[in-house]
């Protein structure tokens, strides 16, 4: 990319922090005296996030929790309906596998919003859904309306 933009062009490059990233940058710091190789801050911050979670059980298991409620609501048309009903139409944050920030993004806004998930899965709408006679159903019903939740 530098060779198509012009070198007079680019100041800093800043990709991913994977190895094979690295050792590009390295040598493109050593081919071109002017240009700089960073690694990616919010990739940094990330790396440190997941060895949190995978330090620290309570946030991976309550981070697992968080996702298997997301996923099962967001993989149903008429539950994201529902928590439209009960959020005022706000979306969850829902959590990517590969990134471990949106974990925490989630907790947050779980936690925002927890009042209005409990209310989802306590009100008419939800206890005669079909959704809330199935197995799956009832084991996220049972996470949300824990006391831990």
């Amino acid at each position: 990319m530098v060779d198509e933009v012009g070198e007079k062009n680019v100041i800093q490059v800043v990709t991913d922090n994977a190895a094979n990233y690295k050792a590009a940058g390295e040598m493109l710091m050593k081919k071109r005296k002017n240009l700089f190789w960073k690694p990616c801050a919010a990739h940094c911050i990330d790396l440190m996030l997941e060895d949190l979670e995978k330090k620290a059980t309570l946030y991976k298991d309550t981070i697992y929790r968080d996702r298997k409620i997301t996923t099962y609501i967001y993989a149903r048309t008429a539950l994201i309906s529902l928590l439209h009903i009960h959020t005022k139409r706000k979306d969850l944050v829902r959590a990517a596998m590969t990134h471990f920030a949106t974990s925490y993004l989630t907790l947050e806004c779980l936690n925002n919003n927890k009042g209005s998930v409990i209310r989802m899965f306590l009100s008419d709408q939800w206890t005669s859904s079909k959704f809330a006679k199935i197995k799956y159903g009832k084991i996220i019903a049972s996470v949300v309306l824990d006391k831990m939740f």
